[in-house]
């Protein structure tokens, strides 16, 4: 195996595959979406080359809620790292506490993450319903009917509304990377800790958080980009309704390509994306690169 390794034929037949792989199916659409993103096209007829036209439009004299979107992926990035991330890591602190039935709750609620996106959408939309939905329905059994209301429905409540659901899906994600990180750490540690007197807080804040840290920088990642390219329960759920109020990117480069067939224009949001992807990822690595060192 040693001489294996150490052969570069051997090396470059074993990551080929996997490197062809990554360039058909990641590389080339993004070269090619920067490219259609020059064009005013409409994905048949003749392409005609604008150069970064489309790019002006989306923030320049926009008319179909672009800034808009972008704000409300904007939103579940914030909402993301104040709530998802610290509610996961507070169920990996507890779970991973050795308490009794964790391989129970560990299951229950990774479950969310293996089901359909599809039936996540359709079992929340029967939740909000605004005539028989469970929500609905627990606010007048105790008293609060006036705050019934067709949450997917408004304005002010259709965005918030549709966060739930992905809060919902991914904190068992989330949950589960941290718990495993958590579980990598040594019981000497703690052990030694204890000995010194070390409350089970301080335990928690002095030593398992400091020591995850690369974990959460890959959870605060994955949550961050999640969020700036969320896509599939908005559509299930709003579609982007009602007026835009829960459009985002993803949503609005769909309709611009599979409805305005203004694929050109599509492509340039897809860029963004990607790039807007590439700086908060950046962003994210620069700040704990900064927290690593001061551990």
């Amino acid at each position: 195996m040693k001489n294996i390794f150490a052969d570069k034929k051997a090396i470059f037949l074993f990551m080929l595959p996997a490197t062809l792989f990554f360039l058909l199916i990641i590389v080339l659409p993004v070269i090619l979406s920067g490219y259609y993103s020059t064009l005013d096209w409409n994905g048949f007829g003749i392409a005609k080359f604008i150069g970064i036209d489309n790019f002006k439009e989306l923030f320049i004299n926009n008319k179909d809620g672009f800034p808009k979107a972008v704000m409300n992926s904007l939103f579940f990035l914030v909402v993301s790292l104040v709530i998802q991330i610290p509610i996961s890591l507070i169920l990996a602190l507890v779970l991973a506490n050795d308490i009794k039935g964790e391989g129970f709750f560990r299951t229950v609620f990774f479950i969310p993450v293996v089901l359909a996106t599809v039936v996540i959408g359709q079992l929340w939309m029967k939740i909000y319903n605004p005539d028989y939905g469970l929500l609905n329905t627990f606010l007048r059994a105790i008293g609060l009917g006036r705050w019934a209301r067709a949450w997917l429905g408004e304005m002010n409540t259709a965005l918030g509304a549709s966060f739930v659901p992905i809060l919902w899906q991914y904190v068992g994600y989330h949950m589960l990377l941290l718990y495993a990180a958590i579980k990598t750490i040594s019981p000497d540690i703690y052990e030694a800790a204890q000995i010194d007197g070390a409350s089970s807080r301080k335990m928690a804040t002095k030593i398992t958080i400091p020591l995850i840290i690369p974990m959460l920088k890959v959870s605060t990642i994955l949550s961050v980009t999640g969020s700036l390219k969320v896509f599939d329960l908005v559509f299930v759920l709003t579609n982007g309704g009602p007026a835009g109020a829960s459009e985002v990117p993803s949503t609005l480069m769909v309709k611009s390509i599979f409805n305005s067939y203004r694929y050109g224009y599509g492509s340039a949001m897809a860029v963004f994306i990607i790039i807007e992807c590439f700086i908060f990822t950046a962003l994210a690595r620069g700040i704990f690169s900064q927290i690593e060192k001061r551990y």
